[in-house]
């Protein structure tokens, strides 16, 4: 039986391209580095930052510091504007809990906290999992399964809601069943908006 529903953010809850590319472009203005490249906006979306400040230092030390040092710095909240939610998030993961449990496992980092409470959400989730934890963000399993330890249930009672390659590597680490939202996955169980995700966990209860 499926117990936990685990949600990644940016892809699945919400549309972060336009807030995520904002952001990065605003600390690398201010260190005058170049706006984020073509590949760099598609990666922004998916990566954690880290990840995406150690792509653009490619190995040196100093200029990864600068950026990680004015990251920690700047005010997230003028971005959070920009995120595109495809409905009212609060009354939908509300009415998912009259039947699972609900978390979130996120390549965020210190912007988790001001997401859920910008999103209305605190209170909702079950556990929180994200990069601030000081795990390997996705594609590693580990933020997935900090997420299932928090919440106490087994990786066979849980799936996770994914819009990315790095989504669905992290939960097949994780052992744990995979929900793709969107086009840019591919996998035997996908829905193509957020809103068909309750009718597709129906697939997950049904005993093998």
């Amino acid at each position: 039986m499926l117990e936990l529903v685990m949600f990644d953010a940016d892809g699945v809850l919400f549309e972060s391209a336009e807030s995520n590319i904002a952001y990065y472009n605003a600390i690398f203005a201010e260190l005058g580095e170049p706006p984020l490249s073509a590949e760099e906006e598609r990666a922004c979306i998916f990566m954690a930052a880290t990840q995406v400040f150690e792509f653009r230092a490619a190995g040196k030390a100093a200029r990864l510091n600068r950026m990680r040092e004015l990251a920690r710095r700047i005010d997230f909240t003028p971005f959070f504007k920009l995120l595109r939610p495809p409905f009212e998030l609060r009354p939908f993961l509300l009415g998912l809990k009259r039947e699972y449990r609900v978390a979130l496992a996120t390549n965020r980092s210190a912007t988790t906290r001001g997401l859920i409470e910008h999103l209305g959400l605190a209170g909702v989730f079950d556990a929180v999992a994200s990069a601030y934890d000081k795990v390997r963000p996705k594609p590693a399993p580990d933020i997935v399964l900090l997420c299932l330890e928090r919440a106490g249930v087994a990786p066979e009672r849980a799936v996770y809601v994914g819009d990315s390659q790095i989504d669905l590597d992290a939960a097949r680490g994780a052992g744990t069943h995979f929900l793709g939202v969107g086009a840019r996955v591919e996998h035997e169980h996908c829905v193509a908006t957020l809103g068909d995700v309750p009718a597709a966990l129906e697939r997950f209860r049904r005993p093998r």
